[in-house]
This record gives structure tokens, sequence and C-alpha cells, in this order.
């Protein structure tokens, strides 16, 4: 079981693993150094899709070879980001990356109908990671990126997902929390009344091989003084893998807080659903998080 990105980097050079990595118009210096130091890992090689002249640009001022990578000239933003995910989706890439382009515009061409990347009536949703020196490993979350208010049938594909990538990290029961604002039954709260339904499923098969439970509070969750002064038999309570929140804005605050409030905290997230996981990092998001984003979406991928 992987519990840090520093095993995480060493388990898949340990495998050998080498994917192929597309990048939408990733002509930024974050999006380069963060590829270019997978590369250097082993773990991708890269087609940099955008203006040559502004990747060579970044690559000289951070002294980056150029040559470690397959330039496809192409200087119109909108038309690298759909050629790049054209690529990917002819099967000349494992994992496709925005780069300095919008979010708007990279989703247009992943949801394309004809050249994108999500299946028909399929469902796109968003995976993060999150290392905190505070818990003793890898905290598996969705969704804070995609879904606004996931209706029921909704979480549990999105709960397929979580699962999915904590799998892949070698985990292979995962223990998924269904996060609300009470551990308690409380049919005031549809949160609490989902989260009991899909721990249901859980302890009946119906999400695969996992243990949930639900509703749990965040505190109950995460930490085992609290279960213990409430006094909460459960496999899951302080002990999570995979944390499902009830809404994005929930799921969004938690993400945010950790990575503005928490010394120390490493992080990395991907779009699932689609049929090869997209990177859909902020063009804020610094090299660390963007290269463990690659490194999530590889392991992943190879699973």
């Amino acid at each position: 079981m992987i519990t840090t990105f520093s095993e995480l980097f060493a388990d898949l050079k340990a495998k050998g693993v080498c994917k192929r990595l597309v990048g939408a118009w990733a002509v930024d210096e974050h999006s380069i150094e963060a590829i270019s130091a997978a590369v250097d890992m082993g773990f991708i090689s890269a087609t940099l899709v955008g203006d040559e002249a502004m990747i060579k640009d970044v690559c000289a001022k951070n002294n980056i070879d150029p040559a470690k990578f397959e330039i496809v000239h192409n200087p119109v933003e909108v038309k690298a980001v759909a050629q790049a995910v054209q690529i990917v989706h002819d099967g000349q890439g494992d994992v496709l990356m925005k780069g300095l382009c919008s979010t708007d515009k990279f989703l247009r061409a992943v949801l394309n109908k004809e050249t994108g990347l999500l299946p028909a009536k399929g469902l796109l949703s968003h995976v993060g990671i999150i290392e905190n020196p505070n818990y003793p490993k890898l905290i598996f979350m969705s969704d804070m990126a995609v879904v606004p208010l996931p209706d029921f049938r909704q979480k549990v594909k999105i709960s397929g997902f979580l699962l999915g990538v904590a799998r892949s990290f070698g985990i292979d029961k995962p223990k998924i929390a269904f996060v609300a604002a009470s551990e308690q039954m409380l049919d005031s709260m549809p949160a609490c009344i989902e989260g009991a339904m899909l721990s249901k499923m859980a302890d009946r098969g119906q999400l695969g091989s996992c243990i949930g439970d639900g509703p749990l509070a965040l505190d109950v969750a995460l930490d085992l003084e609290s279960v213990q002064i409430k006094k909460l038999k459960s496999e899951v309570a302080g002990d999570a893998d995979c944390l499902l929140f009830p809404n994005i804005e929930s799921a969004n605050v938690f993400w945010k807080t950790n990575s503005k409030l928490a010394s120390n905290v490493k992080q990395a997230g991907m779009l699932v659903g689609t049929t090869a996981p997209c990177i859909l990092a902020s063009r804020a998001d610094s090299v660390d998080t963007k290269l463990n984003s690659i490194a999530e979406a590889v392991m992943f991928v190879n699973k």
C-alpha cells in the first residue's frame, strides 16, 4: 500500500512504468517543469501541443532540454487543446494534461461527442489525493471540482471512481467514509440518508471490494480519538482511506483548507470517468502538485 507521494514515485520507478502524456497548450513554466521532472524520473514520455517558440522559451529560461519532449507546433490555443485531446482519443497518448488553457476550453474539448474522451452517458468526476502529515496515509476524496450536487446514482458512480483510484495504489479493500454533517442517522439530512444507503450497498458488495460506512462526520472519519470519545463502533471511522463528500462545496472547502491552512500538505488531482485520465490542474498550482497529479494519473492508468 502506497502511503506517500515519495512512495508513489519509488513504486513507479521500481515497476518500470512509462506512459505517454499529452500536454494541452502546455506552454507555461509550471506545467513544463512538472512534465520535465516526470520525464527525468522515467514514468512518462511527453508530447507537448502548443506554440513551439513559447515552449522553447520556457525551456531555455529553466535550463530544460526541449529535445526530451515531442513538440507538436500549434500556435492557436483552442486548436492546440482540441489537437491534444484528439491525440489521446486516437490512442496515441495515455494521459491528458491541461496546461495554460482555461478550464472551460479544456473541458469543451474533453466533452466533444466526436473527438472527446467521455463515453456516451458517462459521468465526469474528479478524484483528489491529499498527503497531510497529521494523517498516517493518503486521503482519496471526491468530488471537489466537477459535480455540484450529485444525486444518489451519481454518488454510486463517483464511489466507484474513488475506490478504483485507491485500489490502483495497492489498497485492496479501501475503507470509504460517506461524509455528512453528523454520524447520526438523521432523516432531516439527505446526506445522512444516502450515506446509510451507500454503506449498506458496500456491506452487500455492490461497490466492489471495499469497507464502507456512513453517515460519518469528518472528525470521526479521520480522528480515532473522536471515535473513542463518541463511542462509535465502525471499521472505517478513524481510519478512512476514501472520503465521499455530499456536494462540491463541502469537498472544495476541505481541499482548500488543507492547501491553505495546513503545513506541509501535498496534493494531486485528476478527472476520471473518461477513457483516459485527465489532469485538470489549476494554472496556479505548484510544480509539485502538478508532478504529483501526473504520477497519480500514471498509477491509475497502469492498474
